[in-house]
């Protein structure tokens, strides 16, 4: 429920706060006073367009916070999973407020429970809690789109007309995709077979992920590898000696000759230095053998570096072509082969497309054909509970009718789908065309509303339907703007009567100019003008008792005689006497 509406800095008005009854709130006020200001309002907080020219004079952002209050006996609700989601906040009464504000560079901004939330966010939470009726509505219920959305509110088809919705985009995507494949036939060959020869290049390569860097790894072990290969073999041919005759004497080899001239030398001091030499062979031998030990555990393949790097010259090639490296190679390959199964443009890959296409347009045509019995079914009894509600708003004599057709189609129409053994157009919200008519009094043609109903008649219609709807209807705050223009009399009494009836089930707040309407409100606010200051500005503000009488007083004749406050009292006592006797029909 709605329990406060602060406005601030839009159109006329200043600063207005509005605290509507539970049940049925009315605002009234002179022509051009702004009381249509209170609409366009909550039209915001409801997510409508936001309007730089609405902002006030001499002010730099209008502003508009409401607060609102869990329903009755209600401890979770999808509104307090948004909250929740966007990281809001409820005050400690359980209460929430949000706002929307707009400067005068139309830039908008909206807030949930303190915090600053997408323009949609604000919206999908009003969606369900408050729902705006003005002339714009009256007039869109002349098209068929918001005619056959009323039908399907009635008859709870949200749902159904989703996956319908959902389906029929489906099947347009697999026809706009078999098409392209017919039209672009030679291309996708082409692409087929730059990528097949591609994936042929990298198969053969056969790269593993990451095997360009192990190669350059090994390159340089290879590459460290040779240089001590040749420095182990010199060092041990230099101490051991070599094959080949004609090389150098080896080490050893020269310290055992010296060794042996100093042995047969008959003098102590050389026999002591051949000693010497004898103990300067034992090393070099022990270091010859060390040599040996350590050439032999080296790699035995002197042609692994070369394999090496012809591997990394194969990888390089594949790199210039399909990646920056082995990886991204790997990647491609990858997303070549699932593209190459989505550029299929085989004759059986085309037959199978066109299989699937045609299950999918059966399936629809089924959702279409449950839909439109459905609505078929709901159209009767809608037509029959408005036709009822007209009678109690003086326009007994009037019927309404809900007519579902649909549009026969050509089987080979791309947008054709099987209904019942014919071929229907499917749109896209169904094959139905829907279209609400009225029968002004016996004997007069059956036209659409738009050209057998006059401005007055629309805005009870529309009421009507509302009243309908009401019992199905998740919306627990409902504001209507100007629903009785075009009326007066009788039929303006009744009109607040029925407005009363709905106020029992669902929060209402109407702007009227009828003071037979105005007498059946629980609560009445009036916006007044104010030209004192040089910027003219308005004020709303709670009526009750006498000054209540004066301002119906004031749209009956727009005199305060004693004759119009008369005239007021009886409109009070006259609703006030009708309050609990007028039923609400339920949409059933």
């Amino acid at each position: 429920m709605l329990q406060e509406l602060r406005i601030a800095d839009l159109g006329v008005i200043d600063e207005a706060l509005i605290e509507p009854d539970r049940g049925f709130t009315v605002v009234t006020g002179e022509t051009g006073a702004g009381k249509t200001m209170v609409v366009t309002a909550l039209g915001l907080i409801g997510g409508r367009r936001g309007d730089a020219s609405k902002v006030r004079a001499g002010a730099e952002r209008a502003t508009v916070e409401v607060r609102w209050s869990p329903p009755d006996g209600e401890s979770e609700s999808p509104a307090q999973e948004l909250v929740s989601s966007v990281g809001g906040r409820f005050d400690e009464d359980g209460t929430l407020i949000a706002a929307r504000s707009v400067g005068t560079d139309g830039r908008s901004r909206a807030h949930v429970g303190g915090r600053s939330v997408p323009l949609a966010t604000l919206a999908e939470l009003a969606e369900p809690l408050i729902a705006v009726h003005g002339q714009s509505e009256a007039i869109s219920l002349l098209r068929p789109g918001p005619q056959r959305a009323v039908l399907d509110r009635f008859a709870g088809l949200t749902a159904q007309v989703g996956r319908y919705r959902e389906l029929r985009s489906r099947w347009h995507r697999m026809a706009a995709d078999l098409a392209d494949r017919r039209a672009r036939a030679r291309e996708r060959a082409q692409r087929e077979q730059l990528l097949r020869i591609g994936l042929a290049e990298i198969e053969a390569a056969a790269p593993v992920p990451g095997e360009d860097r192990d190669l350059v790894e090994e390159v340089r072990r290879l590459q460290n590898l040779d240089g001590l290969r040749a420095a182990a073999a010199g060092a041990h041919e230099s101490l051991t000696g070599s094959e080949d005759a004609a090389a150098a004497p080896a080490a050893l080899a020269l310290v055992h000759g010296a060794q042996h001239l100093l042995d047969t030398a008959e003098d102590p001091r050389l026999a002591e230095l051949g000693g010497q030499l004898q103990q300067a062979a034992l090393v070099l031998a022990d270091v010859g053998s060390e040599l040996s030990v350590f050439l032999s555990g080296l790699d035995d393949e002197p042609g692994r570096l070369t394999q090496v790097l012809e591997r990394q010259a194969t990888l390089r090639a594949l790199t210039r072509r399909y990646g920056d490296d082995v990886d991204a190679v790997c990647a491609w390959a990858r997303s070549a082969g699932q593209e190459l199964l989505e550029l299929d443009s085989s004759d059986d890959r085309l037959a199978r497309m066109q299989a699937d296409l045609d299950e999918v347009r059966g399936e629809l045509g089924r959702l279409a054909a449950r839909l439109s019995g459905e609505r078929s079914a709901a159209a009767e009894r809608l037509g029959r509970l408005v036709t009822a509600e007209l009678a109690s708003l003086a326009m007994a004599r009037a019927t309404v009718r809900v007519r579902v057709s649909q549009q026969a189609a050509d089987p080979h129409d791309p947008q054709a789908v099987p209904v019942d053994h014919s071929w229907l157009l499917a749109g896209p919200d169904g094959v139905d065309q829907v279209e609400i008519v009225m029968v002004a009094h016996a004997g007069a043609p059956e036209l659409p509303i738009a050209k057998g109903a006059s401005g007055g008649e629309l805005s009870r219609v529309m009421l009507a339907l509302e009243v309908v709807l009401a019992d199905s209807d998740p919306v627990s705050t409902m504001v209507f703007d100007e629903v009785d223009a075009g009326v007066g009399g009788r039929a303006a009494t009744e009109i607040g009567e029925r407005l009363a009836a709905l106020a029992r089930t669902h929060q209402v707040i109407v702007v009227t100019h009828l003071a037979q309407v105005a007498a059946h409100a629980d609560r009445h606010y009036i916006v007044d003008a104010d030209s004192s200051g040089r910027i003219g500005t308005s004020n709303v503000r709670l009526v009750t008792g006498r000054e209540r009488e004066r301002e119906l007083a004031r749209m009956l004749g727009g005199t305060n005689g004693p004759a119009a406050r008369a005239h007021a009292r009886d409109l009070l006592a006259a609703a006030k006497g009708a309050t609990g006797t007028t039923p609400l029909r339920r949409a059933g």
